[in-house]
């Protein structure tokens, strides 16, 4: 059996076609397509009418390439960018009207539940307390849990790209009086949720989502092309 997945992100459409049966899924082909819908919308803002038309189109070529690939209709999810938009509703039905697919949002704490459910099943149970960290281009997630679903998730709106938009977007490289506008943002919306990682002690914090890829790289860490299994650490120290 194949599934096929949707993922319509702050800067990226992705499908991902696995092999569902017997175990854990088997990607077996990926695409990716560069919308860039955090640059078309402003915060608090509605999803434009060309930003709407280049998200069916998106979905659509999924949509026919998942079906060469011999999957069902694609499970079709979007995170933080449509879902924070007050026009969410009508890109919605505007999507399913056009392609066929029925594009849904994620609350973003179920985002982040979903998000520890895969670190989970990844580390295993050999990392023990686990807290997880996913930063997004329209939302952070954070995680905390002992078990398979954690006790802890939240969303906090703390995206790189929304964040580089608010606060850098008129000023590169920004000046000092932004960077710690930004630093006193970040660090007052993330105080609770610290605080609580902080009490639970966590034994293993991992990290996901390209963003945290991309400055593992920048710290040392091996590149992609030597392959998932390779032990990848950051270090605040290295940050």
């Amino acid at each position: 059996m194949r599934t096929s997945v949707v993922d319509v992100g702050s800067k990226t459409v992705r499908l991902v076609v696995s092999d569902t049966e017997g175990g854990a899924p088997l990607p077996v082909h990926t695409a990716k397509w560069r919308l860039r819908l955090s640059e078309q919308v402003t915060h608090g803002g509605p999803v434009p009418d060309r930003a709407v038309e280049d998200l069916v189109d998106a979905v659509a070529a999924a949509d026919r390439a998942a079906a060469r690939w011999g999957a069902a209709g694609p499970l079709a999810f979007a995170t933080a960018v449509v879902r924070g938009a007050p026009n969410r509703h009508e890109v919605l039905r505007t999507v399913r009207d056009r392609t066929g697919v029925e594009l849904c949002t994620l609350p973003g704490e179920v985002e982040a539940e979903l998000t520890f459910l895969a670190a989970r099943r990844w580390m295993g149970w050999r990392c023990g307390p686990l807290a997880m960290l996913d930063i997004g281009g329209g939302s952070l997630e954070v995680a905390f849990g002992r078990g398979r679903l954690p006790d802890f998730a939240a969303s906090l709106p703390l995206g790189a790209a929304r964040l580089t938009h608010e606060y850098f977007e008129d000023e590169d490289p920004p000046s000092p009086d932004r960077v710690r506008a930004l630093r006193r943002r970040v660090r007052h919306q993330l105080r609770d949720a610290a605080a609580r990682i902080r009490w639970e002690g966590p034994r293993t914090a991992v990290a996901t989502s390209r963003t945290f890829q991309q400055l593992g790289r920048l710290c040392g860490a091996a590149p992609g092309r030597h392959g998932p299994f390779v032990e990848r650490v950051l270090s605040a120290a290295d940050l």
